[in-house]
């Protein structure tokens, strides 16, 4: 096996050392004397490196234990600062509804700024309130309608051609037809060996935010040298073609945002619209991608979910949905809603605060890094009834767990900041499962489990294999 973060000569021993230095509880700084607020508690972790290969490993399930020990928000020292956990939803609601305008999204800049720079969800306040209005006018019921049919197409191109009978890689198959997806819909390009080339851009960049050396240091192979490298690719490409799409009224996202203007006639310069497909672009294929393989794994651990969602696609007795067709298929919609609990997409919502506050009855200093950590709390055992286990039921009635709390469950985020192409990703999601349930049958060994990478967005370690039994087709139904 290939040595990485996950396995690697020594990592028992480096557990074991982790599991004894630096585990000491240690307050983040003393609460304002007659504040009566708590400090945050937290653990400083091994010298220099403090938690930041733990993090890297798996930081829901360290998130986890350090919630069991210290309750709902915590602290933790990785990658050369201190940042604080939030966990809880009460704890969560404070974080994301962001009442007292002080939770910055620039906690993202620390992470992610240099590779994803003024992207919609590094904006904060009144520019970003801005954006946000230019940019949902992409994403209106009749656009995404529109958009719906190149979804398909595409699909309809690269399903097909998925080798059936024995295993295949579904994790880069998926990713490769997401990233086509996004090419014609958001792009308008025709998927080529160009746009396969950034397919490694847009790699290198999201994998960049957690690398161990945070500055661009010349002739090393670094994490962060590849996604400055890759940034810089993407640049010129979507820089390059901006007047051809000013020019031109196609129908793609890309033009839609060099064309689209606020109420007030306020529209995106060359570097928004730079910055914004640049973040589109990753964030359209990338979650997509991750959310459509965990699915996959647990339509083929659970093949009597696996065949009640099939039975309901072919009842609708077409291989092209509509989006009202595909809001219809119940037990798909709950497969994709617990796909999302137990695998979070986006493993972290990060905040800055801009000053001193009070966080679920905790002081918090001026410019502390929040890091809310979706995957932790859609497992929390006080909230989710056996949360660890597959069950898609929960979300349907009369259980709907979900509606517990308004934070206690949020794959897209929340409040200003949620995901504003929520219902483009649910949509190709839902039409990519539909396609494959029509096609095949999925089947994995019943021992096989899935792995996932945390060292930047989740991928499996063995890019997920799993055998496609082709299916005989179905004739349409009548009327």
């Amino acid at each position: 096996m290939r040595p990485t973060l996950l396995h690697f000569p020594g990592d028992r021993l480096l557990e074991a050392v982790q599991e004894r230095v630096g585990t000491r509880p240690v307050p983040l700084a003393e609460p304002p004397a007659g504040s009566g607020l708590r400090p945050v508690l937290g653990e400083v972790g091994l010298p220099v490196l403090g938690k930041t290969v733990e993090l890297i490993r798996d930081a829901e399930a360290a998130a986890r234990r350090y919630r069991a020990k210290y309750g709902d928000v915590f602290w933790t020292r990785a990658f050369g600062t201190r940042s604080v956990w939030v966990m809880g939803p009460d704890a969560v609601q404070e974080v994301v509804q962001n009442k007292d305008k002080v939770y910055s999204q620039s906690g993202w800049e620390f992470f992610i700024g240099p590779f994803f720079t003024r992207g919609l969800m590094l904006l904060d306040g009144e520019e970003h309130h801005l954006h946000r209005r230019i940019m949902q006018e992409a994403f209106t019921r009749p656009r995404l309608e529109g958009y719906q049919t190149k979804v398909q197409s595409v699909i309809d191109r690269g399903v097909p051609a998925w080798p059936t009978d024995r295993p295949m890689r579904l994790y880069p198959a998926i990713k490769q037809l997401s990233l086509d997806v996004a090419t014609e819909v958001f792009m308008g390009a025709e998927p080529s060996a160009e746009t396969h080339a950034l397919t490694q851009a847009f790699i290198d960049t999201v994998r960049a935010g957690t690398g161990l050396i945070r500055a661009e240091v010349p002739v090393l192979n670094t994490r962060w040298n590849r996604g400055l490298a890759g940034r810089r690719q993407l640049e010129a490409y979507f820089r390059r073609l901006i007047p051809t799409k000013r020019a031109s009224r196609d129908t793609d996202l890309f033009s839609a945002l060099c064309h689209i203007e606020s109420e007030e006639g306020v529209r995106f310069t060359d570097d928004d619209v730079v910055n914004h497909m640049i973040f589109l672009m990753m964030a359209a294929h990338d979650t997509s991608t991750i959310t459509a393989t965990a699915m996959a794994f647990y339509f083929a651990k659970h093949p009597d979910w696996q065949e009640q969602a099939r039975e309901e696609s072919f009842a609708l007795g077409t291989d092209r949905p509509t989006i009202e067709q595909l809001e219809s298929l119940a037990t798909l919609d709950l497969v994709f809603k617990e796909a999302m609990r137990l695998v979070a997409p986006v493993p972290a919502l990060v905040r800055r605060t801009t000053a001193d506050t009070a966080l679920d009855g905790h002081y918090v200093p001026k410019g502390t890094i929040i890091n809310v950590a979706p995957g932790g709390l859609h497992l929390l055992g006080d909230h989710w009834v056996n949360g660890d286990d597959f069950d898609p039921t929960r979300f349907a009635d009369p259980r709907t767990e979900h509606k517990a709390h308004r934070f206690g469950y949020v794959p897209f985020g929340g409040g200003a900041h949620k995901c504003i192409g929520m219902a483009f990703g649910t949509n190709e999601v839902k039409t990519l499962m539909h396609t494959v349930l029509t096609r095949y049958r999925l089947e994995v060994p019943p021992d096989y489990e899935i792995e996932w990478d945390h060292t930047a967005l989740l991928v499996p370690t063995d890019e997920f294999p799993v055998t496609l039994r082709a299916l005989a087709p179905r004739p349409a139904a009548s009327g």
